[in-house]
């Protein structure tokens, strides 16, 4: 289980370097575990202020958590359109979105229950 959690720690990590390396908005981590019947363990939030943006940091995340731990999403859909792109990595899913869109659909409070780690914005 503790090699699990150590996974699950360096996909987080590895996933938010590749969010700020293309300088994406307004980091959330929603840490699902103590929450009944959910998908995954985490999610990951982050906004993008334009099409070309999102899916530039769906990318940057892509080529980060590939290229340092082997990872490669099990399942990624919205990339037609680039306005929310969700990127499934079984324990982590990470919503890619522009921010009105984000604005719109505001999951973070659907999750009211989670415990929410925001990350500062470097830039």
């Amino acid at each position: 289980m503790a090699n699990k959690e150590k996974n699950t720690d360096q996909l987080i990590a590895k996933i938010v370097e590749g969010i700020e390396d293309v300088k994406g908005q307004n980091i959330d981590i929603l840490d699902l575990r103590e929450i009944e019947n959910t998908v995954c363990d985490y999610f990951i939030i982050c906004d993008g202020t334009s099409n070309t943006q999102v899916g530039a940091i769906v990318s940057s995340i892509q080529k980060t958590a590939s290229k340092a731990l082997q990872e490669k999403a099990w399942h990624i859909e919205g990339t037609e359109n680039q306005e929310w792109v969700l990127m499934d990595y079984v324990n982590v899913v990470v919503h890619v979105f522009q921010k009105h869109i984000r604005e719109f659909y505001d999951i973070e409070s659907l999750w009211g229950d989670a415990k929410i780690t925001s990350i500062p914005s470097n830039y």
